[in-house]
C-alpha cells in the first residue's frame, strides 16, 4: 500500500509505570494514568509491564475485563498503548490497546536463557501502521540481535519501538543498542525501560526510558524513578 505523501505529526511517549507483581488491576490503573497524562498518539511500555517480570505469571487474555480502564484511557486520549504481558501459547508479547480493545500485536522472537524454560519464540517481526507512520516492535533481547532490527527495518519503518528490562548496573546496554539501531537503519528508536523493582530478581531496574533520533542523538529521556514518562513529536 502506498504511503501518504505527507504524514500527520506523531506524538510518541515512552513510559515506565510503577509495577505491582502479578497485580493486573493495579498495573492497569498505573498504565491508564500514564496514558492520560502523556496524551500521546502512541505510548510504549516496558517488557511484561502488566505483570512485572514474573516468568510464572498467568497469561493475560486480551479480552480480560480488567483491561477496561486502559481501553477507556486510550479512547479518551486517542492513544495506541503498547503494553507487555505473557499470553497464550507461552509467549512474551506486546499487546496493542486502543479504543476498540486489546489484541496481541507481537511475540518476542529472541528469548533470554531463563525465559526459554517456559516461553516460545515468536514467529516473525511485526510493523504496525499508525496514521501512516510505520512502527516496528521489539522486546528486550530482540534489540541486541542485529538480524531482528535488520528484518524489521527492511519492512520499512519510521520508528523502532522497544519494550525492555535491564538492571540499573546495565543501563548503558540499551543506550548502546538504541544508538546503533538508529544510526544503522536511520530510524527513530523509542525504548520503554522498567524502573524500580519489577520482580524476577530485578530489585533495581534501569529506567531512563528514551527516544533517539535517526542520527543517534537523544530526543527525550526519563530519569530512574517509577512513574516517569517522556515524549516527543515526530514530523
Amino acid at each position: 500500500m502506498p504511503r501518504p505523501s505527507a504524514l500527520p505529526p506523531l506524538r510518541i511517549a515512552v513510559a515506565q509505570p510503577r509495577c505491582a507483581a502479578y497485580d493486573i488491576d493495579a498495573n492497569v490503573a498505573a498504565h491508564a494514568a500514564l496514558v492520560r497524562t502523556a496524551a500521546a498518539r502512541v505510548v510504549v511500555f516496558p517488557e511484561l509491564s502488566l505483570t512485572g517480570y514474573e516468568l510464572d505469571a498467568a497469561p493475560v487474555d486480551p479480552s480480560d475485563s480488567r483491561l477496561a480502564p486502559l481501553v477507556a484511557a486510550c479512547a479518551a486520549t486517542g492513544t495506541l498503548a503498547l503494553v507487555g504481558a505473557p499470553v497464550a501459547g507461552e509467549h512474551i508479547a506486546t499487546l496493542a490497546v486502543d479504543d476498540t480493545g486489546a489484541r496481541v500485536a507481537y511475540r518476542k522472537m529472541w528469548l533470554g536463557g531463563v525465559e526459554a524454560r517456559r516461553f516460545r519464540p515468536g514467529p516473525a517481526p511485526v510493523v504496525l501502521d499508525v496514521d501512516g507512520w510505520r512502527v516496528g516492535l521489539a522486546i528486550c533481547r530482540d534489540t541486541g540481535i542485529p538480524d531482528h532490527a535488520a528484518r524489521t527495518c527492511a519492512a520499512g519503518v519510521d520508528v523502532y519501538a522497544a519494550s525492555i528490562l535491564d538492571s540499573a548496573a546495565e543501563a548503558h546496554v540499551p543506550d548502546q543498542r538504541a544508538a546503533h539501531i538508529s544510526t544503522t537503519h536511520q530510524v527513530v528508536v523509542a525504548v520503554a525501560s522498567f524502573a524500580g523493582s519489577t520482580g524476577g530478581g530485578f530489585a533495581a531496574a534501569a529506567g531512563r526510558s528514551a527516544i533517539w533520533a535517526p542520527d543517534g542523538s537523544v530526543l527525550a529521556r526519563a530519569g530512574t524513578a517509577p512513574g516517569e514518562f517522556v515524549r516527543t513529536t515526530l514530523t
